[in-house]
């Protein structure tokens, strides 16, 4: 039986953990390889490392970072941060990385998710569109850490990069990224109704009833977070965590 993906999504400031809210504000918690043992022994899906300071700085995220989580996880993990060419690309995929995922890259170059998806694979290839509203109260992607807007509506944007071979989209809804609110379902519907490849939810989820919400309301075919398995408590405590299978919602 069909159960959708859970996945954490773990945000890096160059080799530490951080979390932010709407990507503001970030806060180290702790040591992403003490996060991947972790995440081992609750036996996580699969487990996602965005650096998201490696394209502002101009840098990608590091191979040897990949190569240190590679020896420690029991799980398949993807890794985003900085990617622009195929040889980075190959680099991080000899490191141990099942998949990559491409940001801003998607946004600005949109014929290197072609170019990534014919050298490798369309299953190696993750593309996280960042969405939220314009001032204009228009739903817009957009890329470096959401400061950038392109002209592309988040349905126009998922089929173009199905079209350039993205094997899977995860839909990030930045107005509710750290905020523990629930998923924007609307955003997610509007993409999966657009696409055929799978669709994450990503951005707000605060209990589990939230990943029902977007796999039944929001059309998702996995549903990842961060917050929700990084915070414990009302006042935020840093306690890693996953649910167990008997836990989850479907």
């Amino acid at each position: 039986m069909f159960r959708p993906r859970v996945i954490p999504v773990l945000l890096l400031a160059e080799t530490g953990l951080v979390k932010t809210e709407r990507f503001r504000k970030p806060r180290y918690v702790g040591d992403p390889i003490n996060a991947v043992r972790i995440f081992n022994e609750l036996k996580a899906d699969e487990v996602v490392f965005l650096d998201i300071f490696a394209t502002p700085q101009g840098r990608t995220i590091s191979a040897e970072f990949v190569r240190r989580v590679g020896e420690e996880a029991d799980m398949p993990f993807a890794v985003g941060g900085g990617i622009r060419s195929v040889e980075a690309v190959r680099e991080l995929l000899a490191a141990g990385a099942e998949k990559v995922v491409l940001g801003t890259a998607a946004v600005e170059d949109p014929p290197f998710v072609a170019e990534a998806a014919g050298a490798f694979g369309s299953s190696t290839v993750v593309v996280c569109m960042d969405v939220k509203r314009d001032l204009w109260g228009r739903r817009r992607v957009w890329s470096r850490r959401a400061s950038r807007r392109s002209p592309y509506p988040p349905e126009e944007f998922a089929r173009m990069m199905e079209a350039m071979g993205a094997g899977e989209i995860i839909v990030h809804g930045v107005e509710r990224e750290g905020t523990m609110r629930g998923y924007d379902l609307e955003l997610l519907r509007q993409v999966s109704q657009a696409v055929t490849v799978p669709v994450v939810a990503l951005g707000g989820a605060g209990r589990l009833a939230d990943f029902r919400e977007a796999v039944a309301k929001g059309g998702a075919t996995a549903v990842a977070a961060g917050s929700l398995f990084v915070f414990h408590g009302r006042h935020r405590g840093v306690l890693i965590s996953y649910p167990e299978r008997t836990e989850l919602p479907f």
